[in-house]
């Protein structure tokens, strides 16, 4: 059974001086996923792990993206591709128990860095403007879950594997965002259940999701506000300057002013 937070606890997060700084995060990566349909875990997973750690950083998003996706599905679900999504979530929840082991046991300064270094690889890959013209083999969709689930069960980033094989695909952008919505919904849920078991979700963790959810949730319905407004290249463009900006950020090279 899961321990509640306590009026202490949550005194206790307030009064933390980097909480101005954790809301501030929430916000931005809310706004980024409202536009785009990913991008939220690249910027809020890295730039609060820098915060309070990696284990915080992953916990606390989880429980955020767990409520923020049944939100936020439940408008575009009749938009995504659920022959693509299906297989991708299923091998992604089979292999995100193995990431979270990593989670555990990894020094958090090597994850960090292994972290920013993937996240700007990807947004070299996707800035090329390559796309395949082509439907997907299952066993490539069922590789990159597997890959995806391994890397969300450890820092709580499904996003690279799984923003690369859609973002380069010829879908409609409208689709693509209805896909990342879904999924990562999916991937959430599953992964409240790996996580309890871990012991993960704690109760400042809980405290602190408490906090941050509704100024995410917000962030979110301003952002997807402007997807709407937003043509196709503009849209790309403007998740790679925030990713890549994001994943700067998160570099340990930079605690000595954040923390």
């Amino acid at each position: 059974m899961i321990d509640l937070p306590t009026a202490a606890t949550f005194s206790a997060v307030v009064a933390d001086p980097r909480f101005a700084l954790a809301l501030g995060v929430s916000v931005l990566s809310g706004a980024v996923r409202g536009f785009s349909g990913f991008g939220s875990a690249l910027i809020y997973v890295p730039l609060m792990s820098a915060l309070y750690g990696p284990k915080i950083g992953a916990a606390s998003f989880l429980l955020i993206d767990f409520v923020t996706g049944i939100v936020f599905s439940l408008g575009v679900w009749r938009q995504a591709a659920w022959r693509e999504i299906v297989p991708l979530a299923v091998s992604a929840v089979i292999a995100a128990p193995f990431g979270t082991l990593i989670l555990q046991y990894a020094d958090p300064a090597h994850l960090r860095w292994a972290m920013a270094a993937l996240v700007l690889v990807i947004v070299v890959v996707l800035s090329t403007g390559w796309r395949y013209h082509s439907k997907p083999m299952l066993i490539v969709t069922v590789l990159v879950g597997l890959v995806a689930g391994v890397l969300g069960g450890a820092v709580q980033i499904f996003g690279p594997p799984v923003v690369l094989f859609w973002l380069s695909s010829m879908a409609a952008v409208a689709v693509v965002r209805a896909n990342f919505v879904v999924f990562f919904a999916i991937m959430a849920a599953g992964l409240v259940v790996t996580y309890l078991w871990f012991g993960l979700l704690t109760t400042d963790v809980i405290a602190l999701a408490a906090f941050l959810a509704p100024a995410h949730i917000c962030a979110m319905f301003v952002g997807s506000k402007f997807f709407h407004m937003a043509s196709e290249q503009t849209y790309r463009r403007v998740a790679y300057v925030i990713i890549t900006f994001a994943a700067l950020v998160s570099m340990p090279l930079w605690d000595g002013w954040l923390r």
